[in-house]
């Protein structure tokens, strides 16, 4: 047996890891081990960062080229302490006969962190070793973990070594046929399948050299120990030389053995292929993954090659790993890289149930959305152009936004539907019941679809009618290398912010130069445009938006549970997050609906401003009788001017002294002197203790005499106020109407009583 040990601190203190195999915990405190043995890629942009001139590049697959490194990484749990670490103690329990490859220490230093982004947070490295095969064959390594208080783990992979074929042996089986599907005639229809050949005739590339031979080729390897049947090493067989002009004819010149390892074939991705083609297409000696290490092998070099760097930058890249594994075959379509892949390969051919769906975690990488196999779709994504959200609407106008759309809408189907069963505790969607949208409703919420409406038509913005692509079209815009936000933002980093460090501070910038064209001159996103929230101050739109949030979310009932339905009322608190109950009154979870739709969406009115806030003052007129915030009924205000804006506290427009704000609390008309038609004016009426609506109240017909209180107090922008009665100074105070949002001036509030009602007092008090 060939052994390597690394004892205690010898190579702690690096990134993350996923979780593979768990260790025993045998401390009340120790933290879990959570370990997991990791074959890890190495990019050309890894060995430019971490110093490593002269390491050679490796994909990361368990299927190796003889002579060629397969780097291993030992991780566990970040919060398992360098000192509990007793030992890591490689092995090499099994090789081919006549093997005299052995484990030896790993190059990569303890400034090389984990591969995955999504692991160098909650992992660390607990030990490195390195095996380069040197006979075709399998090969397995182990590793003991030994820790004085979080247990002790053995661990295993194994690799297949073997040498190159190239893909005319592939095509023998992957042509079509009983053996296996199709999918060496449309690999050859891919920028892939001439990666070398139209360089080489100078069809593509400007900049063309020897040094690019590596990702333009099969197996090409300076190594003289790597002698595997790539591509360096039938140049040398041949005696090719590198032309020093390219035309056409370069490639037809060469000799055919070189050529058939020529351009990024099938062994590129998924390794060298002969133990897998000697054993009649064994599946378990090759290789066959999404991780974003097999395509980084070569998109990653800086400054031309930049897609890995953006997309290491991307809220992608650090998908949850927490919606995969057997017990989430519903989330991994959206959550992980083979479940989206599976998904939307088998709902174009309508075969969506009969499939084996793969649950492994792989963050959303690269060959989730490019099919590595098919150009019949631009830049070879899997889907483009339509999509149907799950409420029912078929989007066609998204073009490449469509893909984004398989993910980025509630899963939870209509508004109407979601709150009826659940409410019967019916299923919602896949998984079972649930209330709300789910996260990320960007594609519903651009189209301007499946908020809860009331029946109301709401205005949406034209964005998804004039940006090309929809999402792509301003979440990929391109970004110069000049730019302080390159491969930060923009691209397939996706995201429209980045941040810049000056002076030790930290600063948020909007990438804003899609939106120049459309909106003009801006600074960010959060500009301003109308007073949506009615606080008589025009603010950012974001801002808006947020401030309708909050509005909404004093309306809804807290997260106690109630067994009457009838005790649910607004608890006047702003809230960040809301958790509904099956019994709440249908109001509130109406409103709910709306409340998560906008909230979880995360634009706040960038993504579909006349949407947002459509929904939010729709929401909130629903609960209120009052979409435009001004304390005023809007049945009130429609019935007597025709419209919700016409409303103004302080106008008198029938001349009898009577205020608006007045004319509201008596019920009385605002547009007639008299109200009740007896010839005498209201205020007139008022003052002499008569009803103004009750024309056999005049003297010696008194019925009942009318009384009104009016409140005035001061205001402040940005403030809120509730008006509070009680009948007994020492009884507990009672809100009066709803929230009052401070317009900087005076407001005047009218509270009206009935004779016999006795005494009554009053207050304003400011709430959150």
């Amino acid at each position: 047996m060939k052994t390597l040990t690394a004892i205690k601190r010898a190579a702690l203190g690096l990134g993350i890891s996923a979780v593979i195999s768990a260790g025993l915990i045998t401390g009340a405190h120790a933290a879990a081990l959570q370990a997991q043995l990791q074959i890890r890629p190495l990019t050309p942009q890894e060995v430019k960062d971490y110093s490593l001139t002269g390491i050679q590049t490796a994909s990361g697959l368990s299927t190796v080229a003889l002579g060629q490194p397969a780097y291993f990484d030992a991780l566990i749990n970040s919060a398992v302490t360098n000192g509990d670490v007793v030992s890591v103690t490689w092995s090499l329990t099994n090789a081919p006969v006549g093997s005299v490859a052995v484990i030896t220490n790993s190059p990569l230093g303890t400034n090389v962190p984990p591969y995955r982004m999504v692991e160098r947070t909650s992992t660390k490295v607990a030990g490195r070793a390195q095996l380069r095969p040197d006979v075709a064959g399998q090969y397995t390594i182990k590793v003991a973990i030994v820790t004085l208080g979080s247990g002790s783990t053995n661990l295993s992979r194994t690799i297949t070594a073997g040498t190159y074929l190239g893909a005319a042996t592939c095509a023998l089986c992957h042509s079509g046929g009983l053996i296996a599907s199709n999918t060496y005639t449309p690999w050859s229809l891919t920028a892939h399948a001439t990666a070398f050949s139209h360089a080489i005739d100078g069809l593509n590339t400007d900049h063309f050299s020897q040094n690019c031979i590596k990702c333009h080729a099969v197996g090409f390897d300076a190594n003289t120990n790597a002698a595997n049947g790539g591509f360096d090493d039938i140049a040398t067989q041949t005696g090719w030389v590198f032309p020093t002009t390219f035309t056409n004819g370069n490639f037809a010149a060469m000799p055919a053995a070189l050529r058939a390892v020529a351009n990024v074939q099938c062994e590129n991705c998924h390794g060298p292929g002969s133990q897998h083609a000697y054993s009649l297409g064994n599946p378990s000696l090759i290789t066959v993954t999404t991780a974003s290490g097999d395509c980084a092998q070569c998109h990653d070099s800086l400054s031309h090659h930049y897609k890995t760097t953006e997309w290491n930058n991307s809220r992608h890249a650090m998908a949850t790993k927490t919606p995969s594994g057997p017990t989430r075959i519903n989330c991994v379509r959206c959550h992980t890289a083979d479940g989206f892949a599976q998904f939307i390969d088998h709902a174009a051919t309508g075969s969506t149930n009969t499939y084996v769906t793969n649950t492994v975690y792989e963050p959303i990488t690269c060959a989730a959305c490019h099919d590595p196999h098919d150009a019949t779709n631009p830049h070879q994504l899997r889907s483009v152009n339509e999509f149907t959200l799950p409420e029912g609407t078929t989007i066609t106008n998204a073009g490449f936004g469509a893909l984004c759309m398989q993910c980025h809408h509630s899963r939870n189907g209509s508004a109407s539907n979601n709150i009826a069963n659940y409410k019967l505790g019916l299923p919602t969607w896949a998984g079972g019941s649930s209330f709300g949208v789910h996260d990320s409703t960007a594609g519903d919420m651009v189209e301007g679809v499946n908020g809860f409406t009331y029946g109301k038509l709401i205005p949406s913005s034209t964005h998804s009618h004039v940006v090309k692509d929809v999402c792509v079209g301003c979440h990929m815009q391109p970004v110069a290398s000049g730019e302080p936000g390159f491969t930060k933002v923009g691209g397939h980093t996706f995201s429209m912010t980045y941040s810049v460090i000056t002076n030790g501070v930290t600063n948020v910038v909007d990438k804003v130069n899609v939106c120049v064209s459309c909106h003009g001159p801006m600074e960010g996103f959060n500009f301003a445009r109308k007073d949506y929230d009615g606080d008589g101050n025009i603010q950012g739109v974001q801002t808006e938006v947020q401030s309708l949030l909050t509005q909404l979310s004093r309306l809804l009932p807290n997260s106690t549970y109630k067994a009457n339905s009838n005790d649910y009322v607004a608890d006047g608190i702003a809230k960040t997050s809301i958790s509904v109950k099956t019994n709440w009154p249908v109001k509130f979870l109406q409103a709910a609906w709306n409340w998560q739709f906008v909230n979880v969406e995360g634009s706040h009115g960038v993504h579909n401003a006349s949407y947002a806030v459509g929904l939010l003052k729709a929401s909130i007129a629903d609960l209120t009788d009052d979409a435009d915030n001004d304390g005023v009924s809007d049945k009130w205000e429609i019935t007597n001017f025709g419209a919700i804006t016409s409303y103004n506290g302080n106008a008198d427009p029938d001349g009898d002294g009577v205020k608006n704000s007045l004319e509201v609390s008596a019920g009385t008309n605002p547009l007639v002197a008299d109200s009740d038609g007896d010839g005498v004016n209201d205020l007139a009426e008022m003052k002499a203790g008569s009803d103004p609506l009750n024309n056999l109240d005049l003297p010696g017909f008194v019925v009942k005499i009318y009384t009104a209180a009016e409140i005035e107090f001061a205001s402040e922008i940005g403030k809120k106020y509730q008006v509070q009665t009680v009948s007994d100074i020492t009884s507990t105070w009672v809100n009066i109407g709803s929230v009052t949002n401070g317009t900087g001036n005076n407001i005047s509030m009218v509270n009206s009583t009935r004779a016999g009602n006795g005494q009554g007092y009053f207050r304003v008090v400011q709430v959150p």
